[in-house]
């Protein structure tokens, strides 16, 4: 069995991915690392020795000192892969996201610029196995978000940006994601990109209605459109409270599409995704 080096594991993504891994019986390391301070291909080095496989499932939706994006999202993953292509490990799983073609934000241009350097390690054939994944809203316990949103299902009144309401998204399970990885891990060629996406593209008001009706309640909520101006106070207020998942950088993300095409993750896991009209059943049983 290979061994499998999977970095951000003690995050909602990543822990559902060692999971799947070790269930399939490979050896998995899950260590801490600081992203601040590998900045370098030797950095890396001695976390890679007898490593096979690497998956980097590390993000940060805010930018801070102690984790700044630059250094988490594009920095460090460079001199990752740098590293990965020195030492021969087999093939690279990079976590990315959805939507961020075209996106001014920080989140989204630091993202781009990992894509961009797996990729050409790909097109240069020195990690001629690598995979970026680009899932679109990932749904399941443990996630911020998937908080959030049973937070706002439950809610009579339901406030969100006029934007938003027009916004497509294609929300997939976290158990789909982490099964898609392992397909991956297994694939004699993998894809170079995979968009990690759920059978179905809503409105986000659409998503949340969805998650309410499994909540069983049976009126829809009503919904608020909050315009721009009170929608980016909102955000910047939140970009104040760390502890919150709503912020500048949320609302710029919202505001853009984030869909795509589920033929490829279909293919990895050998059946449709689950859909969205399934998860608060899935994920919690006891909802009901």
């Amino acid at each position: 069995m290979s061994t499998i080096l999977v970095l951000g594991a003690r995050g909602f993504i990543g822990s559902a991915i060692a999971d799947f891994a070790k269930a399939a019986g490979h050896p998995v390391r899950t260590p801490r690392l600081d992203f601040a301070r590998l900045l370098t291909p030797e950095a890396w080095q001695p976390h890679l020795e007898g490593v096979d496989i690497v998956v980097n499932a590390v993000g940060v939706l805010r930018d801070s000192h102690q984790r700044p994006m630059q250094a988490v999202h594009a920095d460090a993953p460079r001199a990752l892969f740098e590293a990965c292509a020195a030492q021969g490990s087999r093939r690279v799983i990079h976590i990315s996201a959805l939507g961020i073609d075209g996106n001014a934000t920080r989140y989204a241009q630091t993202k781009l610029l990992a894509e961009r350097a797996l990729e050409a390690h790909r097109a240069a054939g020195r990690l001629p196995h690598a995979t970026v994944v680009r899932p679109s809203i990932v749904f399941g316990p443990g996630g911020a978000s998937s908080r959030l949103f049973m937070t706002m299902a439950r809610l009579p009144l339901l406030p969100l940006p006029a934007a938003a309401l027009r916004t497509r998204v294609q929300p997939i399970a976290v158990t789909d994601l982490a099964e898609a990885c392992l397909a991956l891990i297994q694939a004699e060629v993998p894809p170079a990109r995979v968009d990690a996406v759920g059978p179905e593209a809503l409105t986000l008001a659409a998503f949340i209605a969805t998650l309410r009706t499994q909540h069983g309640q049976q009126r829809p909520a009503r919904l608020l459109p909050l315009p721009e101006a009170p929608s980016r106070w909102s955000a910047r207020l939140g970009d104040h409270l760390p502890w919150q998942t709503w912020c500048s950088e949320t609302l710029a993300l919202l505001q853009q599409d984030n869909v795509g095409d589920a033929a490829v993750l279909g293919s990895l896991l050998g059946r449709p995704p689950v859909s969205p009209h399934h998860f608060v059943r899935l994920a919690w049983p006891r909802c009901r």
